[in-house]
This record gives C-alpha cells, structure tokens and sequence, in this order.
C-alpha cells in the first residue's frame, strides 16, 4: 500500500500474509541512491544512542533484488499518521501535549554530538571547524541558488546583508548537534495525542540546535504562541540569546524553502515564501501558512 513519501523516493506499507508484522519499504531512483546509506546510518546511530521512537532498518539492498531493481530499505512501521493529517481535528488543548512530546524527541536527537558542522551522509561531508564557517558558506550557496532560480536580486541583496550583519551570532555555537533538519508536522507520527515518532532524515546535518528548532518553527508553529511554548518547555532550557539566533535560521529556512518549490516546478508557493521573507527583514512575526 502506497504511503505518503518524499517527492522524489517511493515509500509502501507491506502487510504480509499470517502473524508477521507491517513493514515500511522505502524505494530509491538510481540518481538518489546515495540517500539510502545516509538513512540507514542516521537511523542506526539514532537507534544506538537510545532513540526509540524512529523506525528500526530491518533490511537494507542497495543494489535491489530482481523482483525490485531499485535501492530499498525494509524498517519497521511505526504507529499513527502524520501530524499534519489530523493537526485540524485536534482541539487546541490536545496539542499542547503533542508539541510538548515533540520538544522532548527532538532534545533527544539532540544529545548526539559531532566533531564539525557539516552534511551528513554516512559522516561529515565537508566539514567546517566552526559553526561561523559552517552558516557562511550554507547562506552563500543557498543565496547563489536563489539567484540561479530566477530570484529577485533585490530581495537576494538584502537577505545577504541581513546574514552578514548578524553573522556574529553563529559563533555561539561551540558544539555540532545532530540535527533532524525537517522535524515538522509532516514527519512527526501521532496515534490520538501520543507522539508516537518521527520519520524521514534525509536532509539530517551536524549542526547548532538551534537550526534545527528554527525549521520547527517556521514550517509548523509560526504564529502559534501555544505550540511554541508546548514545544520549548518539552524542550528543555536554552541557551541566552536563542531568540535572535533563530530569527536568523529562520530566515535560512524561508530562502530554501523558495528555493526548494523554484526547482521543484511549484510556482504557486513562491510568492508567499517570498513574503515570509519580507516579513522577517522587516522584523515581523510570520502569520499562518496559506496554501497557494
């Protein structure tokens, strides 16, 4: 059975016949191949650190079988749906609990510490000594991508004169983190109101923490005092000056974004990622998302 899945990788529930449990199969195209080895080894070190509730990888064909000539892992199937499928039945009380469970999860993945900021694969590719270096070059590159999607130049030289004059921040960071890098309502699974995990770690990094609760916040809380404060209470205490550091990966998020639908074809979304963008060079509090 067909599961919701990434835009470019395959994911399937197998419900086999007799006492066997459900599995997940997730299936990969030859020119992602490499995501496969990234997914088994963020899941395996997750699962040696103490990590529960991510699914466990049962199986692993990177060269595939005959009968599926593609990558593919088997994992176990966690339960519950998506967050993001039921988040508008829940009544607001409901989701405190949830949001709180998500902070506790993801302070967990965050105890997994690295020795330099980088992208992982099956370790650092890449890496940078400092969390400085490390945010420089990842606005730069996604700034030049920006500007190769036909974005505007105006906007692309104020965001790089916003990232330049808080630049200083970046530096205290003294401690790569793993981070998840898309823990949102789409990738956490509930059953009723207990968080039952969280899936999809494909765009994992060793990164400051912060980046990580900044994603979090751009692409599932925004205007929600509730859920923000649900969420960093299960969190846990952070360090001073954590605001304004996430204003900044923020605003890191919201150029990926754009530059994510651009490649992706999906123009409807662009110009309310542009305006999330504008919002926050002026300052201002994002508002609620609105679909395209």
């Amino acid at each position: 059975m067909p599961r919701a899945g990434g835009e470019v990788t395959r994911v399937f529930e197998v419900r086999p016949d007799g006492p066997v449990d459900p599995v997940i199969v997730k299936v990969y195209p030859d020119r992602v191949r490499w995501r496969l080895a990234k997914e088994v080894y963020v899941y395996r070190l997750l699962a040696r650190r103490g990590v529960t509730r991510v699914p466990r990888v049962l199986h692993v064909e990177p060269a595939g079988v005959p009968a599926l000539q593609r990558a593919f892992a088997v994992m176990t199937l966690l339960p519950g749906g998506p967050l993001s499928t039921v988040v508008g039945e829940l009544p607001a009380g409901d989701l405190d609990p949830v949001y709180g469970q998500m902070g506790r999860l993801l302070s967990t993945v965050h105890r997994i510490r690295f020795p330099s900021w980088g992208y992982i694969v099956t370790g650092i590719h890449d890496p940078r000594s400092t969390n400085s270096a490390y945010m420089a070059a990842e606005f730069a590159e996604k700034l030049e991508r920006f500007a190769d999607l036909g974005g505007d130049s105006a906007l692309r030289e104020a965001i790089a004169v916003y990232a330049r004059g808080h630049a200083d921040l970046f530096a205290a960071c003294r401690v790569p983190v793993l981070c998840h890098n898309d823990f949102h309502e789409a990738n956490v699974l509930v059953a009723d109101t207990v968080l039952t995990g969280c899936v999809d770690v494909e765009n994992a990094v060793a990164a400051d923490p912060l980046l990580d609760i900044a994603r979090t916040d751009y692409f599932s809380i925004r205007d929600s005092a509730a859920k923000r404060d649900a969420f960093l209470r299960g969190y846990g205490p952070l360090p001073p000056g954590w605001a304004e550091r996430v204003a900044v990966y923020r605003l890191f998020h919201a150029v990926d974004h754009w530059n994510h639908s651009a490649s992706a074809g999906n123009r409807a979304k662009l110009p309310y990622a542009v305006g999330d963008i504008e919002t926050m060079l002026r300052g201002e509090p994002l508002g609620p998302w609105q679909a395209p």
